[in-house]
This record gives C-alpha cells, structure tokens and sequence, in this order.
C-alpha cells in the first residue's frame, strides 16, 4: 500500500478522491493527516495548471509524500468566463460559497437558460520529487437559476447543472458524478501514472 498525500484539507474533495482512485492500492492522506493543514501556498499563477503545479510540488517537497493537487476553475460564459481561475475568490475576501454563489447568481439575473452556459475545468497535477505530471477533465452544464442548497457537494455544486440533466451535481449520485465531472475525468486521466508508480 502506497501512500498519496492529497493536497487539499476539503473533507469534501478528499472523499470524491477516495471514490475515484478506490481501484489502486494507495493509502489517502489530506494535509491534516500530514500537519501540512496550515501551510499556505501562494496560487498566483493566471492558468490552472500553474496552480495545481505549485501545490503538487509545494506539498510533495514538505511531506515527501506522492501528491496529487488540483486546481479548478468556473467558466460562465455570460460573466466573461468569471470566476475563472479564481472562484474561491470570487466577489472578494470573506464570503461564504453559499454568499459567493448568491453573488454570482445576482450578476446572472435576468440572462435566460439559454445563454447561462458555463464549464467547470479540472487540472491535476501529480508531483513527484521534482517533477510534475498534468492532466485535464472539462465538464460542460449551465448555471442553475435558484441555489439549490440541499443535497450533496461542496463549492459551487448547488449551482451547476451538467449538460444533458435536469439538477444540480449536489442532486447526482456521486458514483455518476464521479463518472463525468471535471474532476472525474482528470482523474480517470491520471490513473495510468499512478498505476506505473505503484507497480514501481
């Protein structure tokens, strides 16, 4: 059993990762697991897969642990492609994502179904030593009119409908989530290198 340190303290991320990965022999690990919870590092790279770059290495050199980071952004076509890069930042510092959400729903009043496309991008990065692997998952959907709180997941879920369904990701089945989300296909993505790295 082989130990990966997931660069993340989301109890919400680390167990969609536990679901995704549950076919090798790896041991998951969050930051807090590894005393890395308080350790900041600086995403202030404009591209997600600098980010998740920064992370992977950063957390890998501290715990010299395999570590696989990920970096993921909200693209909403009728804000500009806002939050971006950034959506845990988005409408400033201090906000709950149930006040982020709120906002970005605000800023797409009165925008109909139609033109409420958006996409959420996944890039994982899988750090080892001093080297970096990258892969990407795209998930295509709109943006939900109401928040609906209610349900599962985390972040901006109460707020994205996946293409070709009728609710949000916090109404779908994690199994089925797990199958076509962002993060879902990076992982799917990924799993080749870290099968090579188990079996090394």
């Amino acid at each position: 059993m082989k130990d990966l340190l997931i660069g993340t303290s989301n109890p919400g991320k680390l167990r969609e990762y536990e679901e995704l990965l549950a076919g090798l022999p790896l041991r998951l690990m969050s930051l807090k697991d590894v005393g890395l919870d308080t350790m900041e590092v600086a995403e202030d790279a404009d591209t997600l897969e600098a980010n998740a770059s920064l992370k992977a290495l950063a957390y890998a050199r501290a715990s010299r642990l395999l570590t696989l980071a990920d970096d993921t952004g909200l693209f909403v076509d009728a804000l500009g492609g806002a939050p971006g890069v950034y959506p845990a930042r988005y409408g400033g510092p201090g906000l709950t994502m149930a006040q982020r959400r709120h906002r970005l729903l605000g800023e797409l009043t009165g925008v109909p179904d139609a033109q409420r496309t958006a996409r959420f991008v996944c890039v994982i990065a899988l750090g080892v030593g001093d080297e970096v692997t990258q892969v990407r998952g795209v998930c295509e959907g709109r943006i939900a009119p109401v928040d609906d709180e209610g349900g599962e997941g985390f972040g901006y879920d109460a707020i994205f409908i996946p293409q070709g369904y009728t609710v949000s990701w916090s109404h779908v089945p994690m199994a089925e989530k797990n199958r076509i989300s962002h993060r879902g296909q990076a992982a799917q993505a990924i799993l080749p290198t870290l099968r090579g790295l188990v079996k090394g």
